[in-house]
């Protein structure tokens, strides 16, 4: 069963933009006696980078100095995995960090943060619900896609789709309920990784924000998305396109089409793409024979960690790049804001699903091909 689409603080990876200030952190890290906490950012280049770092002391950790804008950061735990997200701004921020439970770490302090712990601790509450669905139907799953019992693998994909709408419901209403939050900024611009973008409620919304909000540096952001989007939409024909493979060759989308065909975008730089990737390898070997197309559109600009990735993950269907990163033209074409996507086409070409994932895709493709 496939993974929830939607990490509870991946929603957060932008900064906005306020008065210059000083920010005042009071930790609390009880059974974490001596142990360091590693403050960490967002690097566009480079990802999560090292800012400074602070010591336990009788159960408490500090760190002070001055802000030019709020932005996210996280609270590690040094050589552990285990880390929290928070808003780095002035005023006095306040972390709990709970041992045995990174997740389920308080912050607060601040305005910001108050609102990020709010929606966090909501969204923990359906994560734990769509946990517990998992691990009581995994096995029913199992059994199910062994006897090609259809029914039974709908109905649960179906409870699963509606566990996973309601985290996406409790984001999209953020920003219509609190239009004066900084927070709500970022769940307009987390509107355009939804499977089918809907730029006309994006542009309701946005315009529904307080004024100051939409002047913030996301805010502009969010404007330059909106100007900027292309729409590419189920039952629309596929827009033909063409690059060069790992060996050089150029390979259109016409030349690549099946019965089937699946558009992947992905790059070697992606974890979730990569962890998907053998799902998808499965699925082109099962049907591949009978129909299935796929075509690799990467977002990699280094050519050798390109051409790795695909020899490591046994990626044997075509794959082509402009080696563009972000600036991809394909991806541009296609509205593509996040990876992995996928567009799933028609023998014809036309679009018929899009960012289908695990037990889902591999429903819809047998659904056709059967």
């Amino acid at each position: 069963m496939k993974k929830l689409l939607l990490p509870i603080l991946g929603l957060f990876l932008l900064a906005f933009a306020v008065v210059n200030g000083d920010f005042q952190i009071q930790g609390t890290a009880n059974g974490l006696e001596g142990k360091t906490i590693v403050f960490r950012k967002q690097d566009e280049k480079l990802g999560l980078v090292v800012v400074d770092s602070a010591k336990v002391v009788n159960g408490k950790f500090s760190w002070k100095g001055k802000v030019t804008e709020p932005e996210i950061y996280f609270a590690e735990i040094k050589d552990t995995e285990s880390r929290v997200a928070f808003i780095l701004e002035s005023g006095k921020i306040e972390i709990t960090l709970l041992k045995d439970s990174i997740g389920s770490s308080v912050i607060g302090g601040t305005q910001n943060n108050k609102d990020l712990q709010g929606f966090n601790v909501k969204a923990m509450t359906i994560s734990r619900k769509i946990q517990k669905f998992q691990e009581t139907n995994n096995e029913k799953m199992q059994q199910a896609q062994k006897s090609n019992d259809t029914a039974t693998v709908n109905s649960l994909m179906k409870e699963f789709g509606n566990y996973q709408k309601e985290l996406m419901n409790l984001a999209a209403e953020f920003p219509k309920k609190n239009p004066k939050s900084f927070i709500s900024v970022l769940f307009v611009d987390n509107m355009f990784n939804a499977p089918e973008v809907d730029i006309e409620e994006i542009k309701k919304v946005y315009n529904s924000l307080d004024a100051k909000i939409r002047a913030t540096k996301p805010g502009l952001k969010v404007l330059k998305k909106i100007q900027d989007y292309r729409s590419v939409n189920i039952g629309d024909q596929a827009p033909d396109f063409s690059a060069s493979s790992p060996d050089g060759k150029k390979i259109s989308l016409k030349e690549s089409l099946g019965k089937v065909t699946i558009i992947d975008f992905w790059a070697s730089w992606c974890g979730p793409c990569r962890r998907e990737n053998p799902n998808v390898v499965k699925l082109y070997n099962e049907f591949h024979a009978k129909g299935l197309n796929i075509i690799g559109v990467s977002l990699d600009k280094d050519a050798a960690k390109w051409k790795e990735a695909i020899e490591k993950d046994q990626l044997t269907w075509p794959h082509i790049s402009n080696l563009m990163f972000w600036d991809e033209p394909i991806a541009a074409t296609y509205g593509v804001k996040s990876i992995p996507a996928t567009f799933i086409l028609d023998e014809k070409g036309k679009i018929i699903a899009r960012d289908l994932r695990g037990e889902e895709l591999r429903a819809k493709i047998a659904s056709i091909l059967k």
